[in-house]
């Protein structure tokens, strides 16, 4: 199996990452709103686009 990562897959990928560090940082200043929609945002939507987005769908023989 081949996991094909193009560059929008990596760019999600790191987006992710940042709105997630983003959300912990604002979540320990004792933000109760703002910092929950950010991680949502990132585990809901953010990563899995970063997972399916660009994928192929034909498998190699």
């Amino acid at each position: 199996m081949k996991f094909v990562f193009t560059k929008i897959n990596k760019f999600l990928l790191v987006i992710g990452i940042l709105v997630t560090i983003a959300g912990y940082i604002i979540m320990s200043t004792g933000d109760k709103t703002f910092s929950p929609i950010l991680l949502v945002l990132a585990y809901v939507v953010i990563f899995p686009a970063a997972i399916l987005i660009g994928t192929n769908k034909k498998t190699e023989e």
